[in-house]
């Protein structure tokens, strides 16, 4: 069994509160979650109305179809949301 997992910082330059956050941050965390089979969360910086701190973990059989799957997920949650990504950090 293989576990890779990554995690992804966004900016949201419009978001004026926390509830505008929430919003992106809802909406992106379950179409991702809904087109892959990955456990994907808001991890860190809940208080900051324009940060987004997402944690995706994939499990597989396979190292290289978990590091895909990953990288997948990365690239469809950085051109699916109008926040910006501005930092990934993959374990």
């Amino acid at each position: 069994m293989y576990t890779v997992s990554a995690k992804l910082t966004f900016y949201i330059p419009h978001a004026a509160s926390l509830k505008d956050k929430r919003q992106v941050c809802r909406s992106l965390t379950d179409k991702a979650r809904h087109k892959f089979n990955a456990s994907i969360a808001e991890v860190d910086t809940q208080d900051a109305h324009r940060t987004i701190t997402i944690g995706v973990a994939v499990v597989s059989g396979d190292n290289g179809h978990a590091q895909q799957s990953l990288d997948e997920i990365i690239r469809y949650m950085e051109n699916h949301t109008e926040a910006e990504l501005t930092q990934v950090e993959v374990d």
